[in-house]
Protein backbone atom coordinates (compact mmCIF):
# COMPACT_ATOMS: atom_id res chain seq x y z
CA UNK A 1 0.00 0.00 0.00
CA UNK A 2 2.90 2.34 0.63
CA UNK A 3 4.15 1.74 -2.90
CA UNK A 4 2.79 4.41 -5.22
CA UNK A 5 2.01 3.70 -8.84
CA UNK A 6 5.14 4.86 -10.62
CA UNK A 7 3.52 4.62 -14.04
CA UNK A 8 0.60 6.84 -13.03
CA UNK A 9 0.42 10.47 -14.05
CA UNK A 10 -0.13 11.69 -10.47
CA UNK A 11 2.08 11.11 -7.45
CA UNK A 12 -0.95 11.06 -5.17
CA UNK A 13 -2.44 7.91 -6.72
CA UNK A 14 -1.83 4.71 -4.81
CA UNK A 15 -1.63 1.34 -6.47
CA UNK A 16 -3.82 -0.46 -3.92
CA UNK A 17 -7.05 0.24 -2.06
CA UNK A 18 -9.51 -1.66 0.08
CA UNK A 19 -12.38 -0.97 -2.30
CA UNK A 20 -12.46 0.16 -5.90
CA UNK A 21 -15.74 1.62 -7.19
CA UNK A 22 -15.97 1.96 -10.98
CA UNK A 23 -18.23 4.82 -12.02
CA UNK A 24 -18.94 8.09 -10.19
CA UNK A 25 -22.62 8.38 -11.11
CA UNK A 26 -25.70 8.52 -8.92
CA UNK A 27 -25.08 5.16 -7.24
CA UNK A 28 -21.27 5.22 -7.36
CA UNK A 29 -20.90 8.57 -5.58
CA UNK A 30 -23.31 7.52 -2.83
CA UNK A 31 -21.60 4.16 -2.41
CA UNK A 32 -18.03 5.47 -2.37
CA UNK A 33 -18.91 8.37 -0.09
CA UNK A 34 -20.57 6.08 2.44
CA UNK A 35 -17.79 3.47 2.38
CA UNK A 36 -15.19 6.18 2.94
CA UNK A 37 -16.94 7.35 6.12
CA UNK A 38 -15.06 4.50 7.79
CA UNK A 39 -11.62 5.97 8.56
CA UNK A 40 -10.03 2.52 8.62
CA UNK A 41 -10.58 1.83 4.90
CA UNK A 42 -9.38 3.31 1.63
CA UNK A 43 -11.62 3.71 -1.40
CA UNK A 44 -10.82 4.57 -5.01
CA UNK A 45 -13.66 5.96 -7.11
CA UNK A 46 -12.86 5.74 -10.81
CA UNK A 47 -14.54 8.02 -13.34
CA UNK A 48 -13.84 8.14 -17.07
CA UNK A 49 -15.06 11.72 -17.40
CA UNK A 50 -14.05 15.09 -15.94
CA UNK A 51 -14.93 16.84 -12.69
CA UNK A 52 -18.32 18.47 -12.24
CA UNK A 53 -16.89 21.94 -11.62
CA UNK A 54 -18.61 23.63 -14.55
CA UNK A 55 -21.47 26.10 -14.93
CA UNK A 56 -23.36 23.71 -17.24
CA UNK A 57 -23.62 21.31 -14.29
CA UNK A 58 -24.39 23.68 -11.43
CA UNK A 59 -26.80 25.90 -13.42
CA UNK A 60 -30.12 24.04 -13.87
CA UNK A 61 -30.85 25.19 -17.44
CA UNK A 62 -27.32 24.12 -18.34
CA UNK A 63 -28.80 20.74 -19.11
CA UNK A 64 -29.97 22.26 -22.39
CA UNK A 65 -26.27 22.40 -23.33
CA UNK A 66 -25.22 19.00 -22.01
CA UNK A 67 -28.05 16.57 -22.62
CA UNK A 68 -28.87 17.34 -26.26
CA UNK A 69 -25.64 16.14 -27.88
CA UNK A 70 -22.48 14.16 -27.07
CA UNK A 71 -19.76 16.08 -25.27
CA UNK A 72 -17.26 15.92 -22.43
CA UNK A 73 -20.09 15.33 -19.93
CA UNK A 74 -22.43 13.23 -22.06
CA UNK A 75 -21.67 9.96 -23.83
CA UNK A 76 -24.55 10.68 -26.18
CA UNK A 77 -25.09 7.10 -27.30
CA UNK A 78 -27.51 5.96 -29.99
CA UNK A 79 -29.33 2.67 -30.06
CA UNK A 80 -29.55 0.22 -32.89
CA UNK A 81 -32.36 1.00 -35.37
CA UNK A 82 -35.71 0.36 -33.68
CA UNK A 83 -38.32 -1.51 -35.73
CA UNK A 84 -41.08 -0.15 -33.48
CA UNK A 85 -39.94 3.42 -34.17
CA UNK A 86 -39.98 3.18 -37.96
CA UNK A 87 -36.33 2.16 -38.03
CA UNK A 88 -35.14 5.25 -36.14
CA UNK A 89 -32.19 5.13 -33.76
CA UNK A 90 -33.06 6.13 -30.21
CA UNK A 91 -30.94 8.84 -28.59
CA UNK A 92 -29.44 7.62 -25.31
CA UNK A 93 -27.63 10.36 -23.36
CA UNK A 94 -25.64 9.22 -20.33
CA UNK A 95 -23.73 11.38 -17.88
CA UNK A 96 -19.94 11.35 -18.14
CA UNK A 97 -17.99 12.87 -15.26
CA UNK A 98 -18.50 13.26 -11.53
CA UNK A 99 -22.15 12.85 -10.67
CA UNK A 100 -22.82 10.85 -13.84
CA UNK A 101 -26.34 11.39 -15.13
CA UNK A 102 -27.24 13.34 -11.98
CA UNK A 103 -25.11 16.10 -13.53
CA UNK A 104 -27.15 16.35 -16.73
CA UNK A 105 -30.64 15.11 -15.82
CA UNK A 106 -33.89 16.95 -15.19
CA UNK A 107 -33.34 16.81 -11.40
CA UNK A 108 -36.82 15.38 -10.76
CA UNK A 109 -36.87 13.60 -7.40
CA UNK A 110 -39.16 10.56 -7.61
CA UNK A 111 -38.80 7.25 -5.81
CA UNK A 112 -41.41 5.11 -7.55
CA UNK A 113 -44.39 3.30 -6.11
CA UNK A 114 -44.40 1.08 -3.02
CA UNK A 115 -45.61 -1.83 -5.16
CA UNK A 116 -42.52 -1.63 -7.39
CA UNK A 117 -40.20 -2.62 -4.57
CA UNK A 118 -42.58 -5.11 -3.01
CA UNK A 119 -42.65 -6.74 -6.45
CA UNK A 120 -38.86 -7.05 -6.36
CA UNK A 121 -39.14 -8.84 -3.03
CA UNK A 122 -41.74 -11.24 -4.48
CA UNK A 123 -39.30 -12.03 -7.28
CA UNK A 124 -36.83 -13.29 -4.67
CA UNK A 125 -34.92 -10.08 -3.96
CA UNK A 126 -35.05 -10.43 -0.19
CA UNK A 127 -34.42 -7.17 1.62
CA UNK A 128 -35.56 -4.96 -1.26
CA UNK A 129 -39.24 -4.49 -0.40
CA UNK A 130 -40.49 -0.94 0.09
CA UNK A 131 -40.22 -1.03 3.87
CA UNK A 132 -36.63 -2.24 3.45
CA UNK A 133 -35.54 0.51 1.05
CA UNK A 134 -37.48 3.46 2.50
CA UNK A 135 -34.89 4.05 5.26
CA UNK A 136 -32.21 4.47 2.57
CA UNK A 137 -34.29 7.01 0.67
CA UNK A 138 -34.79 8.89 3.92
CA UNK A 139 -31.12 8.61 4.92
CA UNK A 140 -29.97 10.11 1.63
CA UNK A 141 -32.48 12.97 1.60
CA UNK A 142 -32.29 16.49 3.00
CA UNK A 143 -35.73 17.69 2.01
CA UNK A 144 -36.18 21.44 2.43
CA UNK A 145 -39.74 20.87 3.64
CA UNK A 146 -38.40 18.69 6.45
CA UNK A 147 -34.93 20.20 7.07
CA UNK A 148 -33.44 19.08 10.37
CA UNK A 149 -36.33 16.75 11.13
CA UNK A 150 -36.24 13.01 11.65
CA UNK A 151 -39.89 12.46 12.56
CA UNK A 152 -41.44 12.43 9.08
CA UNK A 153 -42.25 8.82 8.06
CA UNK A 154 -41.69 9.49 4.36
CA UNK A 155 -38.84 11.99 4.13
CA UNK A 156 -35.39 12.70 5.52
CA UNK A 157 -34.27 16.12 6.68
CA UNK A 158 -30.59 15.55 7.43
CA UNK A 159 -29.14 13.61 4.48
CA UNK A 160 -26.54 14.84 1.99
CA UNK A 161 -28.89 15.02 -1.03
CA UNK A 162 -30.69 18.35 -1.10
CA UNK A 163 -34.29 18.09 -2.33
CA UNK A 164 -36.41 21.21 -2.63
CA UNK A 165 -39.38 22.82 -4.26
CA UNK A 166 -38.61 24.89 -7.36
CA UNK A 167 -37.57 28.39 -6.33
CA UNK A 168 -39.49 30.03 -9.21
CA UNK A 169 -42.09 27.76 -10.83
CA UNK A 170 -43.14 28.91 -14.28
CA UNK A 171 -46.67 30.37 -14.50
CA UNK A 172 -47.51 27.81 -17.18
CA UNK A 173 -46.44 24.96 -14.89
CA UNK A 174 -49.02 26.17 -12.40
CA UNK A 175 -51.53 26.43 -15.24
CA UNK A 176 -50.82 22.79 -16.12
CA UNK A 177 -51.51 21.61 -12.58
CA UNK A 178 -54.80 23.49 -12.53
CA UNK A 179 -55.72 22.14 -15.97
CA UNK A 180 -55.01 18.61 -14.76
CA UNK A 181 -57.36 19.23 -11.84
CA UNK A 182 -59.99 20.51 -14.24
CA UNK A 183 -59.51 17.31 -16.26
CA UNK A 184 -60.41 15.23 -13.20
CA UNK A 185 -57.01 14.37 -11.73
CA UNK A 186 -56.53 14.77 -7.98
CA UNK A 187 -53.93 17.26 -6.80
CA UNK A 188 -50.85 15.79 -5.15
CA UNK A 189 -48.36 18.01 -3.32
CA UNK A 190 -45.99 15.09 -2.62
CA UNK A 191 -45.45 12.31 -5.17
CA UNK A 192 -43.11 10.59 -2.68
CA UNK A 193 -45.61 10.51 0.15
CA UNK A 194 -48.41 8.13 0.95
CA UNK A 195 -50.03 8.35 -2.49
CA UNK A 196 -48.40 8.75 -5.89
CA UNK A 197 -51.46 9.39 -8.08
CA UNK A 198 -52.33 12.94 -9.04
CA UNK A 199 -50.88 16.15 -10.48
CA UNK A 200 -48.52 18.69 -9.00
CA UNK A 201 -45.18 20.43 -9.15
CA UNK A 202 -42.13 18.17 -8.92
CA UNK A 203 -39.55 18.45 -6.19
CA UNK A 204 -36.02 18.67 -7.53
CA UNK A 205 -32.44 17.90 -6.49
CA UNK A 206 -31.48 21.52 -6.04
CA UNK A 207 -30.21 23.78 -3.30
CA UNK A 208 -30.80 27.53 -3.49
CA UNK A 209 -31.53 27.32 -7.21
CA UNK A 210 -28.44 25.27 -8.10
CA UNK A 211 -28.24 21.63 -9.21
CA UNK A 212 -27.32 19.30 -6.38
CA UNK A 213 -25.79 16.27 -8.06
CA UNK A 214 -24.42 13.27 -6.22
CA UNK A 215 -20.84 14.55 -6.39
CA UNK A 216 -21.87 17.62 -4.36
CA UNK A 217 -23.88 15.40 -2.04
CA UNK A 218 -21.35 12.67 -1.33
CA UNK A 219 -17.86 13.69 -2.46
CA UNK A 220 -17.02 17.36 -2.09
CA UNK A 221 -15.75 18.71 1.20
CA UNK A 222 -18.30 20.21 3.56
CA UNK A 223 -18.44 23.34 5.64
CA UNK A 224 -19.59 24.33 9.09
CA UNK A 225 -22.74 25.73 7.50
CA UNK A 226 -23.58 22.43 5.83
CA UNK A 227 -22.95 19.53 8.20
CA UNK A 228 -24.57 17.04 5.81
CA UNK A 229 -21.41 17.30 3.78
CA UNK A 230 -18.78 15.02 5.20
CA UNK A 231 -15.38 16.58 4.70
CA UNK A 232 -13.58 13.87 6.67
CA UNK A 233 -13.29 11.18 4.01
CA UNK A 234 -9.49 11.12 4.09
CA UNK A 235 -9.34 7.62 2.65
CA UNK A 236 -11.27 8.47 -0.52
CA UNK A 237 -9.43 8.97 -3.81
CA UNK A 238 -11.62 10.22 -6.65
CA UNK A 239 -9.78 9.62 -9.92
CA UNK A 240 -11.33 11.49 -12.82
CA UNK A 241 -10.33 11.01 -16.47
CA UNK A 242 -9.62 7.39 -15.55
CA UNK A 243 -11.04 4.85 -18.01
CA UNK A 244 -11.58 1.33 -16.67
CA UNK A 245 -10.48 -1.20 -19.29
CA UNK A 246 -11.23 -4.46 -17.53
CA UNK A 247 -11.49 -6.08 -14.14
CA UNK A 248 -8.46 -8.10 -13.07
CA UNK A 249 -8.90 -11.55 -11.50
CA UNK A 250 -6.97 -14.18 -9.62
CA UNK A 251 -8.90 -17.26 -10.62
CA UNK A 252 -12.49 -16.20 -10.10
CA UNK A 253 -11.76 -13.54 -7.52
CA UNK A 254 -11.70 -9.88 -8.55
CA UNK A 255 -8.43 -8.34 -7.41
CA UNK A 256 -8.33 -5.00 -9.19
CA UNK A 257 -9.07 -2.91 -12.24
CA UNK A 258 -6.88 -2.18 -15.25
CA UNK A 259 -7.25 1.47 -16.20
CA UNK A 260 -5.80 4.05 -18.53
CA UNK A 261 -5.01 7.56 -17.27
CA UNK A 262 -3.40 10.21 -19.47
CA UNK A 263 -2.60 7.50 -22.01
CA UNK A 264 -0.80 5.30 -19.48
CA UNK A 265 -2.18 1.90 -18.53
CA UNK A 266 -1.89 0.72 -14.94
CA UNK A 267 -3.55 -1.75 -12.60
CA UNK A 268 -5.15 -0.62 -9.36
CA UNK A 269 -5.49 -3.39 -6.81
CA UNK A 270 -8.45 -3.98 -4.50
CA UNK A 271 -7.75 -5.78 -1.24
CA UNK A 272 -11.41 -6.37 -0.45
CA UNK A 273 -13.82 -5.78 -3.33
CA UNK A 274 -14.38 -4.25 -6.72
CA UNK A 275 -17.83 -2.67 -7.13
CA UNK A 276 -19.06 -1.79 -10.62
CA UNK A 277 -21.35 1.26 -10.71
CA UNK A 278 -21.04 2.26 -14.35
CA UNK A 279 -24.76 2.29 -15.14
CA UNK A 280 -27.17 0.25 -17.23
CA UNK A 281 -24.88 0.46 -20.27
CA UNK A 282 -21.42 0.68 -18.72
CA UNK A 283 -21.74 -2.03 -16.06
CA UNK A 284 -22.65 -4.92 -18.38
CA UNK A 285 -20.10 -3.59 -20.88
CA UNK A 286 -17.30 -3.78 -18.29
CA UNK A 287 -18.36 -7.23 -17.09
CA UNK A 288 -18.38 -8.56 -20.64
CA UNK A 289 -15.08 -6.90 -21.54
CA UNK A 290 -13.67 -8.67 -18.47
CA UNK A 291 -14.88 -12.11 -19.55
CA UNK A 292 -18.16 -12.31 -17.62
CA UNK A 293 -21.28 -12.64 -19.74
CA UNK A 294 -22.88 -14.67 -22.54
CA UNK A 295 -20.08 -17.03 -23.52
CA UNK A 296 -20.81 -17.29 -27.24
CA UNK A 297 -20.99 -13.50 -27.63
CA UNK A 298 -17.66 -13.00 -25.84
CA UNK A 299 -15.95 -15.71 -27.88
CA UNK A 300 -17.03 -14.06 -31.13
CA UNK A 301 -15.15 -10.96 -30.03
CA UNK A 302 -12.06 -12.89 -29.00
CA UNK A 303 -12.61 -12.41 -25.27
CA UNK A 304 -11.56 -15.25 -22.98
CA UNK A 305 -14.63 -16.41 -21.06
CA UNK A 306 -13.96 -16.31 -17.34
CA UNK A 307 -17.55 -17.04 -16.38
CA UNK A 308 -20.46 -17.77 -18.72
CA UNK A 309 -23.26 -15.65 -17.26
CA UNK A 310 -26.06 -15.36 -19.85
CA UNK A 311 -28.02 -12.61 -18.10
CA UNK A 312 -25.32 -9.95 -18.44
CA UNK A 313 -26.65 -7.27 -20.78
CA UNK A 314 -30.16 -8.76 -20.97
CA UNK A 315 -33.40 -7.38 -19.50
CA UNK A 316 -32.81 -3.78 -20.73
CA UNK A 317 -35.84 -1.61 -19.95
CA UNK A 318 -36.50 2.10 -20.44
CA UNK A 319 -39.44 4.45 -20.26
CA UNK A 320 -40.53 5.09 -23.84
CA UNK A 321 -41.85 8.62 -24.04
CA UNK A 322 -44.10 10.60 -26.38
CA UNK A 323 -44.36 14.41 -26.41
CA UNK A 324 -47.28 16.65 -27.35
CA UNK A 325 -46.23 20.24 -28.17
CA UNK A 326 -48.25 23.42 -28.31
CA UNK A 327 -47.12 26.78 -29.71
CA UNK A 328 -48.09 29.73 -27.53
CA UNK A 329 -46.97 33.34 -27.91
CA UNK A 330 -45.69 34.13 -24.42
CA UNK A 331 -42.22 35.03 -23.20
CA UNK A 332 -43.03 33.26 -19.95
CA UNK A 333 -42.21 30.23 -22.09
CA UNK A 334 -38.76 29.43 -23.43
CA UNK A 335 -38.30 29.86 -27.16
CA UNK A 336 -36.81 31.79 -30.05
CA UNK A 337 -37.87 35.42 -30.55
CA UNK A 338 -36.40 38.89 -30.11
CA UNK A 339 -38.57 39.48 -27.05
CA UNK A 340 -37.71 36.06 -25.69
CA UNK A 341 -33.98 36.74 -26.07
CA UNK A 342 -34.30 40.03 -24.20
CA UNK A 343 -36.28 38.29 -21.46
CA UNK A 344 -33.64 35.60 -21.14
CA UNK A 345 -30.83 38.15 -20.79
CA UNK A 346 -32.72 39.74 -17.93
CA UNK A 347 -33.24 36.31 -16.38
CA UNK A 348 -29.50 35.59 -16.54
CA UNK A 349 -28.83 38.75 -14.54
CA UNK A 350 -31.56 37.79 -12.09
CA UNK A 351 -30.07 34.35 -11.62
CA UNK A 352 -26.58 35.68 -11.05
CA UNK A 353 -27.87 38.01 -8.36
CA UNK A 354 -30.17 35.73 -6.36
CA UNK A 355 -30.34 32.28 -8.06
CA UNK A 356 -34.01 32.59 -8.97
CA UNK A 357 -36.04 32.93 -12.16
CA UNK A 358 -36.14 31.02 -15.43
CA UNK A 359 -32.47 30.00 -15.28
CA UNK A 360 -33.21 27.98 -12.13
CA UNK A 361 -35.76 25.85 -13.98
CA UNK A 362 -35.31 22.12 -14.45
CA UNK A 363 -37.67 22.35 -17.48
CA UNK A 364 -39.69 19.33 -16.30
CA UNK A 365 -41.33 21.44 -13.62
CA UNK A 366 -44.75 19.83 -13.22
CA UNK A 367 -46.34 16.51 -13.94
CA UNK A 368 -48.75 13.81 -12.96
CA UNK A 369 -49.08 10.12 -12.25
CA UNK A 370 -52.17 8.78 -13.97
CA UNK A 371 -54.13 5.53 -14.10
CA UNK A 372 -55.19 4.74 -17.64
CA UNK A 373 -57.92 2.53 -16.13
CA UNK A 374 -59.62 3.02 -12.75
CA UNK A 375 -59.18 -0.63 -11.79
CA UNK A 376 -55.36 -0.41 -11.68
CA UNK A 377 -53.58 -0.77 -8.33
CA UNK A 378 -51.13 2.04 -9.12
CA UNK A 379 -50.60 4.71 -11.81
CA UNK A 380 -49.26 3.31 -15.08
CA UNK A 381 -48.52 6.62 -16.84
CA UNK A 382 -46.30 9.54 -15.89
CA UNK A 383 -46.52 13.04 -17.35
CA UNK A 384 -43.77 15.66 -17.41
CA UNK A 385 -44.78 19.22 -18.30
CA UNK A 386 -42.13 21.63 -19.65
CA UNK A 387 -42.58 25.37 -20.37
CA UNK A 388 -40.70 24.95 -23.65
CA UNK A 389 -41.03 23.17 -26.99
CA UNK A 390 -39.02 20.04 -26.33
CA UNK A 391 -38.30 16.99 -28.47
CA UNK A 392 -40.06 16.04 -31.64
CA UNK A 393 -37.60 15.98 -34.51
CA UNK A 394 -40.53 16.45 -36.87
CA UNK A 395 -41.80 19.77 -35.51
CA UNK A 396 -39.50 21.88 -37.70
CA UNK A 397 -36.80 24.49 -37.22
CA UNK A 398 -36.75 25.74 -33.64
CA UNK A 399 -35.78 29.23 -34.75
CA UNK A 400 -39.10 29.44 -36.58
CA UNK A 401 -41.20 27.89 -33.84
CA UNK A 402 -41.21 30.75 -31.37
CA UNK A 403 -42.43 29.84 -27.89
CA UNK A 404 -44.57 27.07 -26.50
CA UNK A 405 -44.93 24.26 -23.99
CA UNK A 406 -44.70 20.47 -24.05
CA UNK A 407 -45.94 17.50 -22.13
CA UNK A 408 -44.35 14.06 -22.07
CA UNK A 409 -46.17 10.81 -21.37
CA UNK A 410 -44.40 7.53 -20.63
CA UNK A 411 -45.52 4.03 -19.77
CA UNK A 412 -44.20 3.38 -16.27
CA UNK A 413 -43.81 -0.39 -16.42
CA UNK A 414 -43.05 -1.27 -20.04
CA UNK A 415 -43.20 -4.86 -21.16
CA UNK A 416 -40.61 -4.48 -23.97
CA UNK A 417 -37.19 -5.93 -23.18
CA UNK A 418 -33.93 -5.27 -24.97
CA UNK A 419 -30.23 -5.88 -24.41
CA UNK A 420 -26.74 -4.40 -24.35
CA UNK A 421 -23.87 -6.06 -26.22
CA UNK A 422 -20.26 -5.27 -27.00
CA UNK A 423 -19.16 -3.75 -30.27
CA UNK A 424 -15.58 -4.61 -29.37
CA UNK A 425 -13.53 -5.69 -26.39
CA UNK A 426 -12.37 -2.08 -25.90
CA UNK A 427 -14.28 -0.17 -23.22
CA UNK A 428 -13.57 3.06 -25.09
CA UNK A 429 -15.93 1.96 -27.87
CA UNK A 430 -19.65 2.60 -27.42
CA UNK A 431 -21.66 -0.50 -26.53
CA UNK A 432 -24.37 -1.90 -28.78
CA UNK A 433 -27.71 -0.79 -27.30
CA UNK A 434 -31.02 -2.29 -28.43
CA UNK A 435 -34.02 -1.41 -26.21
CA UNK A 436 -36.43 -3.12 -28.63
CA UNK A 437 -38.96 -0.35 -28.04
CA UNK A 438 -42.60 -1.26 -28.74
CA UNK A 439 -41.77 -4.94 -29.17
CA UNK A 440 -44.61 -5.47 -26.67
CA UNK A 441 -48.02 -4.31 -27.89
CA UNK A 442 -49.07 -3.25 -24.38
CA UNK A 443 -46.57 -0.39 -24.48
CA UNK A 444 -48.18 1.12 -27.56
CA UNK A 445 -51.59 0.97 -25.90
CA UNK A 446 -50.21 2.89 -22.95
CA UNK A 447 -48.69 5.63 -25.10
CA UNK A 448 -51.94 6.07 -27.02
CA UNK A 449 -53.67 6.57 -23.68
CA UNK A 450 -50.94 9.02 -22.68
CA UNK A 451 -51.46 11.16 -25.80
CA UNK A 452 -55.20 11.29 -25.12
CA UNK A 453 -54.63 12.25 -21.49
CA UNK A 454 -52.29 15.11 -22.41
CA UNK A 455 -54.69 16.49 -25.02
CA UNK A 456 -57.55 16.35 -22.52
CA UNK A 457 -55.48 18.40 -20.07
CA UNK A 458 -54.39 20.86 -22.77
CA UNK A 459 -58.07 21.45 -23.63
CA UNK A 460 -58.97 22.63 -20.13
CA UNK A 461 -59.57 26.35 -19.50
CA UNK A 462 -56.45 26.90 -17.39
CA UNK A 463 -54.28 26.22 -20.45
CA UNK A 464 -56.68 26.76 -23.33
CA UNK A 465 -57.29 30.38 -22.41
CA UNK A 466 -53.65 31.13 -23.24
CA UNK A 467 -54.39 30.25 -26.88
CA UNK A 468 -51.91 28.66 -29.25
CA UNK A 469 -52.06 25.58 -31.42
CA UNK A 470 -50.97 22.00 -31.06
CA UNK A 471 -48.24 20.80 -33.37
CA UNK A 472 -48.54 17.46 -35.18
CA UNK A 473 -51.45 16.30 -32.98
CA UNK A 474 -54.26 18.74 -33.75
CA UNK A 475 -55.09 16.64 -36.83
CA UNK A 476 -56.30 13.86 -34.50
CA UNK A 477 -59.46 15.84 -33.80
CA UNK A 478 -60.60 17.22 -30.45
CA UNK A 479 -61.70 13.81 -29.15
CA UNK A 480 -58.54 11.88 -30.21
CA UNK A 481 -60.68 9.17 -31.78
CA UNK A 482 -58.29 8.45 -34.66
CA UNK A 483 -56.28 5.76 -32.94
CA UNK A 484 -54.32 4.73 -36.04
CA UNK A 485 -53.16 8.32 -36.48
CA UNK A 486 -52.00 8.40 -32.86
CA UNK A 487 -50.14 5.11 -33.32
CA UNK A 488 -48.38 6.48 -36.39
CA UNK A 489 -47.50 9.63 -34.44
CA UNK A 490 -46.00 7.51 -31.66
CA UNK A 491 -43.87 5.44 -34.06
CA UNK A 492 -42.60 8.59 -35.76
CA UNK A 493 -41.86 10.62 -32.61
CA UNK A 494 -41.50 8.53 -29.45
CA UNK A 495 -38.10 8.04 -27.82
CA UNK A 496 -36.63 6.93 -24.53
CA UNK A 497 -36.81 9.29 -21.58
CA UNK A 498 -33.33 8.29 -20.38
CA UNK A 499 -34.19 5.78 -17.64
CA UNK A 500 -32.37 2.58 -18.74
CA UNK A 501 -32.19 -0.18 -16.11
CA UNK A 502 -32.05 -3.93 -15.64
CA UNK A 503 -28.97 -5.15 -17.55
CA UNK A 504 -27.27 -6.76 -14.51
CA UNK A 505 -30.50 -8.04 -13.02
CA UNK A 506 -30.74 -8.86 -9.34
CA UNK A 507 -32.47 -12.13 -8.57
CA UNK A 508 -32.17 -15.82 -7.87
CA UNK A 509 -32.83 -17.49 -11.24
CA UNK A 510 -30.43 -18.49 -14.00
CA UNK A 511 -30.74 -15.13 -15.79
CA UNK A 512 -29.92 -13.05 -12.74
CA UNK A 513 -26.47 -11.46 -12.66
CA UNK A 514 -26.26 -10.47 -8.99
CA UNK A 515 -27.83 -11.89 -5.85
CA UNK A 516 -29.81 -9.75 -3.37
CA UNK A 517 -26.49 -8.76 -1.77
CA UNK A 518 -25.43 -7.47 -5.23
CA UNK A 519 -22.62 -10.05 -5.54
CA UNK A 520 -21.95 -11.23 -9.08
CA UNK A 521 -22.97 -14.85 -9.34
CA UNK A 522 -20.05 -17.27 -9.58
CA UNK A 523 -17.42 -14.59 -8.85
CA UNK A 524 -15.81 -13.54 -5.58
CA UNK A 525 -14.98 -10.01 -4.52
CA UNK A 526 -17.16 -8.40 -7.22
CA UNK A 527 -20.49 -6.61 -6.97
CA UNK A 528 -22.65 -4.38 -9.13
CA UNK A 529 -24.47 -1.44 -7.56
CA UNK A 530 -26.46 0.88 -9.82
CA UNK A 531 -29.71 0.98 -11.79
CA UNK A 532 -28.59 -2.01 -13.86
CA UNK A 533 -29.49 -4.34 -10.95
CA UNK A 534 -33.20 -3.44 -11.02
CA UNK A 535 -35.17 -6.55 -11.99
CA UNK A 536 -38.04 -4.36 -13.23
CA UNK A 537 -38.30 -0.67 -13.98
CA UNK A 538 -39.80 1.40 -11.18
CA UNK A 539 -42.75 3.71 -11.69
CA UNK A 540 -40.93 7.02 -11.97
CA UNK A 541 -37.61 8.75 -12.57
CA UNK A 542 -34.59 6.63 -11.75
CA UNK A 543 -32.07 9.02 -10.15
CA UNK A 544 -33.39 8.74 -6.58
CA UNK A 545 -33.66 4.91 -6.76
CA UNK A 546 -30.08 4.68 -8.07
CA UNK A 547 -28.89 6.74 -5.11
CA UNK A 548 -30.85 4.46 -2.79
CA UNK A 549 -29.11 1.45 -4.34
CA UNK A 550 -25.72 3.03 -3.66
CA UNK A 551 -26.72 3.76 -0.06
CA UNK A 552 -27.97 0.23 0.54
CA UNK A 553 -24.98 -1.33 -1.20
CA UNK A 554 -22.66 0.42 1.25
CA UNK A 555 -24.47 -1.19 4.17
CA UNK A 556 -24.47 -4.59 2.46
CA UNK A 557 -20.71 -4.35 1.96
CA UNK A 558 -20.00 -3.04 5.45
CA UNK A 559 -22.29 -5.70 6.90
CA UNK A 560 -20.18 -8.48 5.39
CA UNK A 561 -17.11 -7.02 7.07
CA UNK A 562 -18.56 -6.71 10.56
CA UNK A 563 -16.44 -8.50 13.11
CA UNK A 564 -13.50 -8.85 10.75
CA UNK A 565 -11.76 -5.46 10.79
CA UNK A 566 -8.22 -5.41 9.45
CA UNK A 567 -5.75 -2.56 9.90
CA UNK A 568 -4.42 -1.06 6.69
CA UNK A 569 -1.73 1.50 5.99
CA UNK A 570 -3.06 4.94 5.15
CA UNK A 571 -2.47 6.78 1.91
CA UNK A 572 -1.55 10.44 1.69
CA UNK A 573 -4.31 12.27 -0.15
CA UNK A 574 -4.85 15.89 -0.97
CA UNK A 575 -6.35 18.20 1.66
CA UNK A 576 -9.66 18.10 -0.22
CA UNK A 577 -9.92 14.39 0.54
CA UNK A 578 -9.80 13.35 -3.11
CA UNK A 579 -7.36 13.57 -5.97
CA UNK A 580 -8.04 16.58 -8.16
CA UNK A 581 -7.37 16.59 -11.89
Amino acid sequence: MNEKSRSGPENGVASEYDYIVVGAGSAGCALAGRLAEDPSVTVALLEAGPTDHHFSVSTPVGMALTVQKPGPRNYGYYSEPQAGLNGRRSYQPRGRGLGGSSSINGMVYIRGHRNDYDHWAKLGCTGWGFDDVLPYFRRSERNLRHAGRQDDPWHGGEGPLHVSDLVTPNPFSRRFVEAARQAGLPLNPDFNGQEQEGAGLYQVTQRNGERWNTARAYLHGGSANDPAHNGSRKGLAVLTDTQALRIVFAGKRATGVKVVRAGVEQTLRARREVIVSAGAFGSPQLLMASGIGPGAHLQRLGIDVLHDLPGVGENLQDHLDIIVNKQVRSTDLYGYSARGFARLLAEVVRYRINRTGMISSNFAEAGAFVKSRPDLAEPDLQLHFAPALIGGQNIGSRRKLGHGYSCHACVLRPQSRGHVRLRSADMRDAPLIDPMFLSAQEDMEGLVSGVRTIRRIFAQPALAQAGGREMLTEAFGPDSTNEEAIRAFVRANADGVYHPVGTCMMGTDEMSVVDPSLRVRGIHGLRVADASIMPTLIGGNTNAPAIMIGEKAADLIRGTMKGTPRPHPRVAFSDAGYVRQ
